[in-house]
């Protein structure tokens, strides 16, 4: 989710995967699909919005454009003016590479800058918004879109802390009630053969799951040099990676994934209980905040199963982004779509761009009249992250229950530049109290 201008071939690299004909074979199988009161159905214009439009948001607007050719970029909203109009430039820029720069209709009315650009955006009469600012902003910006009645793709982690998730959880109920769509950045969800080989495990590919482990283990990631001209809080949004209240700390805004397969593979099960441990090794310069640089936790589930997490941001070092699950009856590489032991199997299916599939599904939906609601593994993935975080963070062991009942608030209500940001200390476990 860089905030600098995204370069022209990564817009095409994510834009790359046919539109309505992925929509259509692809929506079907993705479940969670349910009827709904006709939205949008048949063809015609929708209207979309974007706030936050860095490198991730930027991307995130082309895969939209690229699943309709009637979809049109309408309204768009950044923190700062140099994001808006260098993501601006780039959408447009791939668009054109495509011979669709005319889905591109962002009028000088309906570019907004600012902490308010979220009501700016959504009052213009968009259909659909993409919500990709950091993520402590998402659970103020997820109600706002669904009390307007605007459909919603939003970016993971959905909150930094779990007053945040209860909030988007309710609001994604309403949604349900009101017939719109809630499209979650979790994207390998979307991806075709984790699908399928989630789906082989859940029908017993490796008998009776005895173990997962799940790695995030990859390098540094962006960061901007302080400028004289920006306030703290200016230094901090452009920087927000490394200050748990924008980001919610790298096992939340990154490692989600991971946790979330894990997840997802025991049926949308959520584990009981977590221990943790982590640390700042390496990142321990000013630059980089209070955030840990790793990670490793060890989630419990109810039915004995534990979980195996480990997540690090650190250059020159091994690398590893995969899900590992250990069975009765065999092993399973997730990542490589494969199984061996007693039912070996592999994927030998096409994968398409899981970015695409994402606002394939979701288009597909909203203009064939469904609704598309990602809110409970969206949330309760978030607060499994959270969870770890928490654990990490106090060095205590954490329940599900103590998790959800949180009261910790991280994420101020109101956020103007000129304000002070939260006060925030590196966490020492075992002086660090959970709350």
């Amino acid at each position: 989710m860089s905030t600098s201008k995204p370069s022209r071939r990564s817009f095409l690299k994510a834009a790359s995967t046919s539109a309505a004909a992925a929509a259509v074979a692809g929506s079907a199988s993705l479940g969670a699909l349910r009827a709904a009161a006709p939205v949008h159905q048949g063809g015609g214009k929708l209207k979309i919005g974007i706030v936050g439009i860095g490198g991730r948001g930027s991307g995130a607007a082309v895969q939209a454009l690229m699943a309709h050719t009637e979809n049109v970029l309408w309204a768009a909203g950044d923190m700062f003016v140099d994001h808006l109009e260098n993501g601006l430039a780039g959408i447009t820029d791939a668009m054109a590479e495509q011979k669709r720069q005319d889905q591109v209709d962002v009028g000088k009315d309906r570019r907004f800058v600012g902490a308010d650009a979220i009501d700016k955006v959504l009052a213009t009469g968009v259909d659909v918004v993409l919500l990709t600012t950091p993520p402590g902003f998402r659970p103020m910006h997820i109600e706002k879109a669904v009390e307007k009645g605007v459909h919603v793709f939003c970016e993971k982690p959905v909150a930094t802390d779990a007053p945040g998730v209860r909030r988007v959880h309710a609001a994604c109920e309403l949604a349900k009630k009101k017939g719109i769509s809630i499209v979650s950045g979790l994207c390998y969800r979307y991806h075709d053969g984790r699908r399928a080989i989630v789906q082989k495990l859940q029908e017993g590919g490796v008998g009776e799951i005895l173990a997962i482990h799940g790695n995030y283990i990859t390098g540094e990631l962006w960061s901007f040099p302080r400028q004289a001209q920006w306030t703290e809080m200016e230094w901090q949004l452009r920087n927000w990676l490394y200050y748990p209240w924008l980001s919610g700390d790298h096992i939340a805004e990154q490692h989600i994934h991971t946790l979330d397969v894990m997840a997802w593979i025991k049926g949308d099960v959520y584990p009981a209980a977590c221990a943790s441990l982590g640390g700042r090794q390496v990142r321990t310069d000013p630059l980089f905040g209070v955030v840990y640089d790793h990670f490793a936790t060890i989630y419990e589930w109810e039915d004995g199963m534990k979980g195996f997490s480990y997540c690090r941001q650190q250059n020159n070092c091994w690398r590893d982004v995969n899900e590992y699950v250990v069975g009765t009856e065999g092993k399973a590489n997730v990542f490589r779509h494969t199984i061996t032991g007693k039912h070996e199997w592999k994927f030998e299916g096409k994968n398409r761009d899981m970015y695409q599939n994402e606002h394939d599904a979701m288009f597909a939906a909203i203009r064939g009249g469904k609704v598309i609601n990602n809110g409970d593994y969206m949330c309760k993935s978030t607060l499994m992250a959270i969870m770890g975080r928490m654990a990490a963070y106090t060095g205590q062991r954490i329940t599900w229950e103590q998790a959800w009942n949180s009261q910790e608030v991280l994420m101020p209500a109101d956020v103007t530049l000129d304000m002070a940001p939260p006060k925030v200390e590196i966490a020492r476990p075992g002086i660090t109290k959970f709350s």
